[in-house]
C-alpha cells in the first residue's frame, strides 16, 4: 500500500517536473506550445510578465461585437503590460467556420483587432486543446467546460489563472476592469 502511494507522489511530482501537471495537463502557459493563427510559433516571450486576457472567439456568433470591446481594451492598457489573445473556436454551431486568413481578415477589417489570434482550437472534448487543458484545469477555471464562445480567463503576471468570466460579460464589465486593474497592480 505505501509502495503504490509513494509511487504515485513520484509520479505526479516528475509530471509537475517536466512540464506536466499531475492531471496530466501543462503545469503552466509555459508547458503549452502555441501557434499564431497565421502560422508559425507563438513566442511565450510575447506574454511573459504580462497579464493576459484568452478568449475563444467566432466570427458569426451574436456575442461577436465584443471584438470591438476587445480591441478597445487592449488598446487602452497594452501600454501597461496587458495583452489580450484570441483564439477561434468552431466549436459552438459551427460559428467560426471561416480560414486562418478569412479570420484574420474579418477581425483587422470589422473590429480593428491588432491582438494575437492563435490558431483555431477546440475547447472543450476530448480534442480539448492543452491552452484549454491548462486554462479549465486551473483552480479558478474549476474544470468545468467552456460553456459558449468569448468565455474570457485572465491570468496574471506570475502565469496563474485569476479569473474566469461568462461568455455574456462584456470585456468593459466593472468586474473585468477591476480584475485588470488588481492584476496589473500586483
Amino acid at each position: 500500500m505505501f509502495d503504490k502511494l509513494k509511487d504515485a507522489v513520484v509520479s505526479a511530482a516528475n509530471r509537475v517536473a517536466y512540464g506536466k501537471a499531475p492531471d496530466g495537463g501543462p503545469a503552466s502557459i509555459d508547458g503549452v506550445a502555441l501557434q499564431r493563427l497565421s502560422g508559425g510559433s507563438f513566442d511565450h516571450a510575447e506574454i511573459a510578465g504580462k497579464v493576459v486576457l484568452f478568449v475563444n472567439v467566432a466570427s458569426k456568433c451574436g456575442l461577436t461585437p465584443q471584438y470591438g470591446g476587445l480591441a478597445d481594451l487592449h488598446d487602452k492598457y497594452k501600454d501597461r503590460g496587458f495583452v489580450i489573445v484570441g483564439t477561434p473556436c468552431n466549436q459552438f454551431l459551427g460559428q467560426e467556420p471561416g480560414s486562418a486568413e478569412e479570420i484574420a481578415t474579418f477581425c483587422s477589417a470589422t473590429y480593428g483587432v491588432d491582438f494575437p489570434l492563435l490558431e483555431k482550437q477546440e475547447v472543450n472534448g476530448a480534442g480539448r486543446s492543452p491552452l484549454y487543458q491548462w486554462l479549465v484545469g486551473s483552480e479558478v477555471g474549476g474544470g468545468s467546460d467552456i460553456s459558449w464562445n468569448f468565455e474570457k480567463f485572465l491570468v496574471g503576471r506570475d502565469g496563474k489563472v485569476r479569473a474566469r468570466f461568462a461568455p455574456t460579460v462584456k470585456p468593459d464589465a466593472p468586474e473585468v476592469i477591476a480584475a485588470i486593474e488588481a492584476a496589473l497592480a500586483s
